[in-house]
Parts: structure tokens; C-alpha cells; sequence
């Protein structure tokens, strides 16, 4: 596998240099100074590469600053939504006591008879 991939990358750059050296009709400017034929050529890729290699870099970056700033606001808004479900319960907290109050009987009674039962277990 390691040998047909390395044919397989020599035979792309013999492709590379035939198509510049044969095909060379690239043309670059550099402050209005025309570089043609095969130099151009290499010129154009040189540049097209580099161009390419920047933006992946850029985007790079870009993903990085975007995950971290979407994970802090991510963090914010959960932070936000907890401080709201506690002030939202504290302010329905005095409208569920009298929910509550039969809750409590219930599991107080609930609680007494189970302490009565392992009181009277023999031992």
C-alpha cells in the first residue's frame, strides 16, 4: 500500500511538470510586469497553493474563535435559564403551600408507621 501510494504521488508531480513545462501559458502580473510561459506557470501555482494553504489556516482560526465563543455562550445561556428556573421557583414556592401541606401529612404519616414497624420487629 505504502509503495502504490508513492508511485502514485511521483506519477501527480511528472503530470505537475509536463503540464507546466509543456502547457506553460499562465501569465502573472506583478505591479504591471507580465511572467509568462513556464515560469509563470510555476509562478500561478506557487501562488494558487499559497493562497489555498492561507485560507485553510484562516479557516482554521476562524472554527476555533467560533467554538470557543460559541461554547461561552452556550455556558451563558445555561447559566441563565438555571437562574431562571430558581427564581421562577421561588416565586411560585408561596402558591404551592398548599400542595404541599397534604404532601407532608402524607409522608409523615408514611415515615411514623414505618418507624413503628421496624420498632416492633423482635430482634
Amino acid at each position: 500500500m505504502k509503495k502504490t501510494t508513492a508511485i502514485i504521488i511521483l506519477f501527480l508531480f511528472a503530470l505537475l511538470a509536463w503540464n507546466v513545462f509543456t502547457f506553460g501559458d499562465s501569465v502573472v502580473s506583478f505591479d504591471g510586469d507580465e511572467i509568462g510561459g513556464p515560469l509563470g506557470a510555476v509562478l500561478a501555482t506557487v501562488f494558487a497553493g499559497g493562497g489555498i494553504l492561507l485560507a485553510g489556516l484562516i479557516m482554521l482560526v476562524v472554527g476555533a474563535v467560533l467554538a470557543v465563543v460559541f461554547a461561552g455562550v452556550g455556558i451563558l445561556c445555561i447559566g441563565g435559564l438555571a437562574i431562571g428556573a430558581c427564581v421562577l421557583a421561588l416565586l411560585i414556592s408561596p402558591l404551592l403551600l398548599p400542595l404541599l401541606v397534604p404532601v407532608a401529612i402524607v409522608w409523615y404519616l408514611a415515615s411514623r408507621s414505618r418507624k413503628h414497624r421496624i420498632m416492633q420487629q423482635p430482634v
